[in-house]
């Protein structure tokens, strides 16, 4: 296995490991800088649509969405630059005459796999640290429209519950409230869906919502009939029976805004409460194969490495290794979105790309070393 393979020498380790590194972190700067004007551009009109935004609310943006870029294209990055590291030496001959020294081709990755051991620990413990806040806190913003955002820890945005046939929907679950002095669950800009059948008969608008016994109590109601096209208003009305108000908050929990502790938790709770917790069971087993991935791109782009430069299939080498670096992406996100159909235990959804590329990577390392 080429990460349990001793370096060649330490010199030579740390020689190609600054090489790679640089070059990685280099094309990941490059790339955020790129993709985040580009996405900057696309916002700015929403982001500036609310009254009162101005370059303060931009700079918000930019700083809750870098995060999430770095997360994203950070093992795009360790390919990319894992190719030219590759490509590089193996232009100015020194593959050959490192192999020529009697240094195995396991033996010359394994400063790389090191390395990416590092960038994928870095990585953890960057998604876990900040990723799950910014993902959080841009979530909120744009729930509200990128306007003021309310703080605290028991308010969560565009709750959708189904109760039979109807679909309810909160734009706010404050978890925190207190009603008539007691501690409660309060929803705001909420949307009933009345339907009986599959058809829809008619809606209701409500300024909030409150449990009352069984059933919420909403205030300043508009209630539109679909057969009549009739629109009415209630100060108060009893509606939502059956409904428990826990529903609204396990029904919140987003993978993404979570670190692995209170994400197993949430799962935990979920599952007592007889809901299905395969999709986040599924994201929680990613959120540790996810940044394993950095460890696979040496081995992916290894097949540039090994064959002579002047044979003239060095930049066929070179696409052969990224396209493996993106079959891996593909597939992953594929098995991901299998785990949360269900179509798959979710266990196997995360891990299955990550041990299949891997043992592809070590065939063609072993097929193509000349």
């Amino acid at each position: 296995m080429a990460f349990m393979t001793p370096a060649p020498s330490p010199t030579i380790a740390m020689y190609m490991a600054r090489l790679f590194l640089v070059r990685t972190f280099a094309i990941l700067v490059a790339l955020v800088l790129v993709l985040q004007m580009l996405d900057l551009l696309g916002e700015s009109g929403d982001i500036l649509a609310y009254p009162g935004n101005g370059d303060a609310e931009l700079w918000r943006y930019v700083g809750y969405r870098v995060p999430q870029l770095i997360a994203r294209f950070l093992p795009f990055s360790v390919l990319l630059g894992t190719l030219v590291t590759l490509v590089t030496l193996n232009q100015n001959s020194e593959i050959v005459i490192l192999k020529a020294s009697g240094i195995s081709a396991q033996q010359i990755l394994a400063p790389l796999m090191i390395a990416s051991l590092g960038i994928a620990a870095i990585s953890f413990v960057f998604n876990e640290r900040v990723l799950v806040r910014s993902n959080a806190s841009l979530a909120a913003w744009q729930a509200v429209d990128y306007g003021p955002v309310r703080t605290g820890s028991g308010l969560v945005h565009d709750v959708w519950v189904r109760n039979g046939d109807d679909l309810i929907n909160a734009g706010t679950v404050d978890q925190r409230a207190r009603i008539n002095g007691v501690p409660g669950i309060r929803l705001s800009d909420v949307m009933v869906y009345d339907r009986e059948g599959g058809r829809l008969m008619r809606t209701l608008s409500a300024r909030e919502a409150v449990p009352d016994g069984n059933a919420w109590r909403l205030s300043d109601v508009r209630i539109f009939d679909v057969a009549s096209g009739r629109t009415s208003t209630r100060q108060h009305l009893i509606a939502g029976e059956g409904v428990d108000p826990d529903r609204f908050t396990l029904s919140s929990v987003d993978a993404n805004a979570l670190d692995l502790p209170a994400l197993a938790k949430a799962i935990d709770e979920l599952h007592a409460a007889g809901r299905p917790t395969g999709p986040l069971r599924a994201a929680m087993w990613h959120k540790m194969s996810g940044p394993l991935s950095s460890i696979l791109m040496p081995l992916l782009a290894a097949v540039a490495a090994f064959g002579l430069a002047r044979s003239g299939k060095l930049f066929v080498r070179s696409v052969i290794g990224m396209a493996l670096g993106f079959a891996y992406f593909v597939a992953d996100n594929f098995m991901l979105a299998m785990g949360n159909f269900g179509a798959v235990p979710p266990f196997l959804a995360a891990w299955s790309p990550f041990l299949l590329f891997f043992l592809i990577g070590e065939a063609v390392l072993l097929r193509t070393e000349e």
